[in-house]
């Protein structure tokens, strides 16, 4: 079986590191272990990055390091605002918007109920502990 293609958003990226014991860390531990692919863009690692300064105590090299790390085994994928706004929040677009154009089956998110609309473009959004059941962890 393939393993699937997944865009990450922001709210399991704290979770994970806020606390080393819930699904988001052990999801974001299995990153390049080959179980699935993540997908970022240009937009997502700068939100990244911003999210990781405003809610982590990491030094500024430490959070260069995780994004450096992201970017080295994801797939990067150029998104360019075709469709625009369809969900309440523009960072939740711009996190469809990549999975939709990288092709990603899955949003991993605890916002479900934002990414509804998803399912429009055959996308399903999961919280971290479903995408580790359907990996087998």
């Amino acid at each position: 079986m393939e393993a699937p293609r997944v865009v990450l958003d922001t709210n399991v990226l704290i979770s994970a590191f806020r606390s080393r014991r819930g699904p988001a860390f052990a999801l974001f531990s299995r990153i390049g272990s080959g179980s699935f692919e993540i997908s970022v863009s240009v937009p997502l690692v700068l939100e990244y990055e911003d999210v990781l300064h405003r809610t982590t105590s990491l030094e500024d090299t430490e959070i260069l390091s995780v994004l450096q790390f992201f970017c080295s085994v994801a797939q990067r994928q150029k998104i360019f605002y075709l469709w625009r706004p369809l969900l309440p929040d523009p960072k939740d677009d711009m996190v469809l918007e990549l999975a939709v154009a990288s092709r990603s089956r899955f949003i991993i998110t605890y916002n479900q109920r934002d990414f509804l609309p998803a399912d429009r473009f055959g996308v399903e959004s999961l919280k971290p502990e479903d995408l580790l059941r359907r990996i087998g962890v």
